[in-house]
């Protein structure tokens, strides 16, 4: 994929780095594999905001994926390549010899007219699911369960890659893409290859109406708020919270950096080394 650069003939236009759509070879959505899709402008159910910076954004239908890849030993064709609304990846279109179509993520190197397939003795070439216990180390795989049979659920965005590093006994280790390396079962599936749209991550809007097009609202600092409407809030001028050299915080107290995961969780034992190095 390649990014396309504008003149700078406005403001917006000087820095702004969009997705050229090169491997973009399906316009239109396989309508029998979409929804429609509800917004909740980041409220519960009984409409406080529970998720801040929600709402707006251009109308969408959700594309329905086939993260379980369960239909093994049956071979699908790739007919095309299309734009998904709801991810950072670009999305597949394959169709089985019987005529079912799905959709899958469309890893690098994947093309029209390629030939993809799941089970347990598949070749692993880029667009096939394996059982971990099934692929060689070293590989790059995307698309990983957690949990034989739930579908994957790890590796799913644009760009993104781990490694089967190792084998220890039924279990293979994984090196996530945060670094972190893992124990997952061997029975568990995962796709060859990297996800496609790695450009995604050097997209640069140009203006703030292309994140409302996108539903992301504005986001207003705390030390700009009356100290009711944050702990940073308040102080004449710019100041550190009130006035004083405070600890900076969120609107619900968790100061930066503060570790958020529960030690006492049951996998961290599956969890060899974490994200830091440690």
């Amino acid at each position: 994929m390649a990014l396309k650069t504008f003149n700078p003939t406005t403001p917006s236009n000087r820095y702004k780095q969009l997705p050229a759509f090169d491997e973009i070879t399906k316009s239109t959505p396989e309508r029998s594999l979409t929804v429609a899709l509800r917004k909740s402008g980041g409220r519960n159910n009984t409409g406080r905001i529970t998720c801040r910076h929600m709402g707006g954004g251009h109308r969408r239908r959700y594309r329905i994926i086939d993260f379980k890849r369960n239909r093994h030993d049956s071979a699908a064709t790739v007919i095309g390549i299309e734009y998904d609304p709801n991810r950072s990846a670009r999305i597949a279109l394959i169709q089985y010899a019987d005529g079912v179509k799905s959709y899958i993520l469309a890893p690098v190197g994947l093309s029209v007219g390629a030939t993809v397939k799941s089970g347990v003795d598949v070749a692993p070439e880029v667009g096939n699911a394996l059982p971990l216990a099934n692929i060689p180390l070293g590989t790059l795989i995307h698309n990983i369960e957690l949990n034989p049979g739930r579908g994957g659920v790890v590796a799913r965005a644009a760009g993104q890659e781990a490694i089967l590093s190792n084998r220890e006994g039924d279990y293979a280790l994984v090196k996530m893409p945060s670094g972190e390396i893992r124990k997952i079962l061997g029975r568990c599936y995962a796709t060859i290859g990297k996800v496609g749209n790695v450009d995604h991550m050097n997209v640069v809007s140009g203006k703030a109406g292309r994140s409302r097009w996108l539903g992301i609202r504005p986001t207003v600092r705390g030390m700009c708020m009356n100290p009711i409407d944050h702990p940073n809030g308040g102080g004449e001028g710019r100041s550190k919270s009130g006035g004083g050299r405070q600890h900076l915080l969120s609107p619900w107290g968790h100061a930066k950096g503060q570790k958020t995961r529960n030690p006492n969780k049951p996998s961290g034992k599956l969890i060899v080394q974490t994200r830091k190095g440690k």
